[in-house]
């Protein structure tokens, strides 16, 4: 039955029924103190008085001489004074010399309450009774009547105080107390009503089983999405990931990343600055544990608090080349309609030489276009042997000619001391860029006709790349920011990509480029790649700013 009730009901009742027990318990237990206290306390008061009136000179001079009628009076005035039930004085033999009853003089203390008063008369001590006498129950502090001169005991006296005063003194208090007790069980239930309220606001309403539920469905949906999924909280600690993040990140399926720094398991990860930035990031290309990745970042927030970020990522493969491409298919078709209008008017060209029987000039004109194609070719197997490299300038070389441009290689440039551990498609994907960029800066400037230079050399501790373009130059403020994604001279959401994969491959690899305007108009971007790879922070310069100590 309970298991049915609410969330909010079981939490109040809960919270109440525990607040009410320790709200009870407290004033059960403050009663009991109090009232102990308050014994102890009037036990101590009576002891005092009866050590006072004991020690009085006018007691000792009574008792000495039993004087009984000025004990009594005297007895009588101190009760009054002290709010005592009684006061009452004995010789040395707990013969009564003064007490509220006239009767009772003459008779032994001890017909009250058995005690003879030996503890007080015989070992000099004064302590605190509680005993039942002819004034009803009360509390008594004895004290010997003491001679100071010699020592001697010559009485005893008796201070009581009723116990009905006692009661109606802890009533009292009781009353205030046990007012605070219901107070505070007031309290208590209307906070267990509010923090009910408000935990179930924090949780949107839903009842213990529907937190499950959607628990439950959470996980199936993490394991079911084929992109991996990492969640970090404010201090950068994981707190989600799913089985797809483990194999493409290359990690055992075993491994537990939860609780554990991201930075620990991915340093090379800047998924800490959409913690600072607040800025979601997506489609962001990225390089994780040496693999190309398609990275989404989005910050968790709650209320104005940042309080985590959740990103998503999948390997760039070919697909997502593919999605990239579509976008330049139509500017691919436009300038192979181009082409083949050129070639066909050549092929007619040829043909009509042919007819005419002007052998000579129609194989000059076929020499002249595929002599440069075929020296290109001469040259890379000569100075580039790596296949994927050579592979990608002649496919620049191809895309050069369709744009109308030409992508000229330095005859004395040599790249065949490539360190093994260097991965080519990254370096590939690096110098195409540059070029890519060389060519479309020509392109915009000068039109067709323009021309871009390659050099490079794998001579002493670096490889190095020089892409020079016959386009508008870069300014100095813009020379640094153009590595930073986003940023980009050319127009169009499409660009500001291509140099800042160029960074984060520097990065990593260690390497570092210059950007220069050329004096002739253009401008100049030097490639620089240690053939021993060390990590450091990435920068762009000047040749200056590179060479200076």
């Amino acid at each position: 039955m309970f298991r049915k009730t609410k969330l909010k009901t079981r939490m109040i009742l809960t919270l109440g029924l525990v607040s009410a027990l320790q709200t009870i318990l407290i004033g059960v237990f403050a009663g009991y103190y109090l009232s102990n206290s308050l014994y102890d306390q009037i036990g101590q008061r009576a002891l005092m008085v009866a050590k006072t009136v004991a020690a009085a000179p006018a007691v000792i001079s009574g008792v000495h001489s039993r004087d009984v009628s000025g004990l009594t009076r005297l007895a009588q005035r101190l009760a009054t004074t002290n709010e005592a039930l009684f006061i009452v004085i004995g010789d040395h033999n707990a013969i009564r010399l003064a007490h509220p009853d006239p009767n009772r003089l003459g008779h032994s203390m001890a017909d009250d309450d058995g005690d003879d008063g030996r503890q007080a008369l015989v070992h000099g001590q004064a302590y605190v009774a509680r005993a039942m006498g002819s004034l009803g129950e009360s509390v008594r502090g004895k004290a010997p009547v003491v001679v100071p001169d010699s020592g001697e005991i010559i009485g005893i006296v008796s201070v009581g105080y009723g116990v009905d005063q006692v009661e109606t003194t802890i009533q009292r208090y009781n009353f205030v107390l046990y007012g605070v007790v219901g107070l505070m069980l007031l309290v208590s239930i209307i906070a267990a009503i509010v923090i009910a309220g408000r935990f179930k606001r924090a949780i949107f309403g839903l009842e213990p089983r529907e937190i499950a539920r959607l628990f439950q469905e959470r996980e199936a949906t993490l394991q079911s999405v084929r992109e991996g999924i990492i969640a970090i909280n404010r201090e950068g600690i994981i707190t989600t990931v799913n089985r797809a993040a483990l194999e493409t990140l290359g990690l055992e399926a075993e491994t537990t990343l939860a609780g554990k720094p991201l930075l620990d398991i991915l340093p090379e990860s800047d998924l800490l600055s959409v913690l600072d930035s607040g800025k979601p990031d997506f489609d962001r290309e990225v390089w994780l544990r040496g693999r190309h990745m398609i990275v989404n970042r989005l910050p968790v927030r709650q209320g104005d608090e940042i309080t985590g970020v959740v990103s998503s990522f999948r390997l760039r493969d070919e697909v997502d080349q593919v999605s990239r491409q579509l976008t330049r298919i139509q500017q691919y078709a436009d300038t192979l309609r181009s082409q083949t209008h050129e070639y066909s008017n050549k092929l007619h060209t040829i043909a009509g030489l042919i007819q005419i029987g002007a052998t000579e000039e129609a194989l000059a004109l076929i020499g002249s276009e595929v002599s440069d194609h075929q020296a290109l070719i001469h040259l890379l197997l000569e100075a580039v042997p790596d296949p994927v490299i050579a592979g990608c300038l002649l496919g620049k070389y191809n895309r050069a000619r369709e744009m109308g441009l030409r992508l000229d290689i330095d005859p004395d440039s040599r790249m065949a001391d490539i360190p093994p551990g260097l991965p080519r498609d990254q370096l590939v994907s690096v110098l195409g860029n540059l070029i890519d960029n060389a060519l479309e800066a020509t392109r915009l400037h000068t039109g067709e006709g323009g021309r871009v230079q390659l050099s490079m050399t794998d001579l002493g501790n670096e490889l190095i790349f020089e892409v020079e373009d016959q386009g508008p130059g870069i300014s100095e403020e813009a020379q640094q920011k153009i590595f930073e994604r986003g940023v980009s001279t050319k127009q169009g959401e499409e660009h500001g990509i291509g140099l800042h994969l160029v960074r984060q491959f520097l990065n990593r690899w260690g390497g570092s480029v210059t950007v220069e305007n050329r004096p002739e108009g253009g401008s100049r971007f030097t490639l620089y790649l240690p053939k021993t790879p060390e990590a450091k922070t990435f920068k762009a310069s000047t040749p200056e700013k590179r060479n200076a100590p």
